[in-house]
């Protein structure tokens, strides 16, 4: 059997100056496809994202994958980068897919996912096949930075509009802007009942420094409708991307199918 490699295509999301091109690699293949939603900062090229590849690949899937803008091979200013901007490239790329869906979301990718898994519903799409969330950050402006910052933080996010923050991940350190935080606002989802009309599997780690195994818990008890399997890996850090947890994902997905 010839396996095709993903192609590369890039959509253009927005209008005048909020226009921005936005990269996306697709596998073709049959349904239900992967779409991948990666992490704050990161890109489609990551070792979890690259794991959906290979194993659409294995299984004759299609797998979407892209770039939010400011991110990896996209166009755009990640400092011009909120969660309604990011959102509305996640639907215009979802928008290029065929039929149903196992959405994939890691860290922000798992807000995002619940996001767009939730206009979809609205809209009466029921194209979201499963869900498999990793490390999930729904309303991590709210719940998970804000709370964190120290004084000094707070002082620079008063009178300089955005916060810098060393990251293990990057050389560079992580820039938290005050327009990220305001529009975060807009999108919380704890609170109230928290609808995917899909089956939903999360995997937390229990060492995860960013987003503590208490978030993931939170986000189980806002799921009432939906089936939701939490998988609690004890050793488990932030990126879950050990070759032992890359298994554990393929595993999630293929108990999907």
């Amino acid at each position: 059997m010839t396996i095709s490699e993903p192609s590369a295509t890039t959509i253009t999301v927005g209008q005048g100056a909020a226009e921005r091109p936005i990269a996306v690699l697709q596998r073709p293949g049959t349904a239900p496809g992967l779409f991948w939603l990666g992490g704050f900062r990161s890109d489609m090229m990551g070792s979890k994202a690259l794991c959906l590849d290979e194993l659409g690949a294995e299984k004759g899937l299609a797998v979407t994958r892209f770039d939010y803008s400011g991110h990896g091979a996209s166009g755009g200013d990640f400092n011009q980068g909120t969660i309604t901007r990011w959102l509305e490239e996640a639907q215009a790329v979802f928008a290029t897919t065929q039929g149903p869906q196992i959405i994939v979301g890691s860290s922000m990718g798992g807000w995002l996912a619940l996001l767009l898994a939730r206009a979809l519903l609205r809209h009466g799409e029921k194209r979201a096949h499963a869900m498999v969330l990793i490390a999930p950050a729904p309303d991590m402006t709210h719940e998970l930075m804000l709370p964190g910052f120290t004084p000094a933080e707070q002082e620079s996010l008063q009178n300089n509009g955005y916060v810098e923050q060393p990251s293990q991940y990057s050389p560079e350190p992580y820039r938290i802007n005050r327009a990220l935080l305001d529009d975060g606002e807009n999108h919380r989802l704890f609170g109230n009942v928290i609808e995917t009309g899909c089956p939903v599997t999360i995997l937390q780690g229990g060492q995860d420094p960013d987003v503590p195994q208490r978030h993931a818990i939170k986000l189980v008890t806002h799921l009432l409708h939906d089936p939701v399997t939490l998988t609690l890996i004890p050793d488990g850090d932030h990126r879950l991307s050990r070759p032992e947890d890359l298994q554990r994902l393929r595993q999630a997905i293929l108990a999907l199918l």
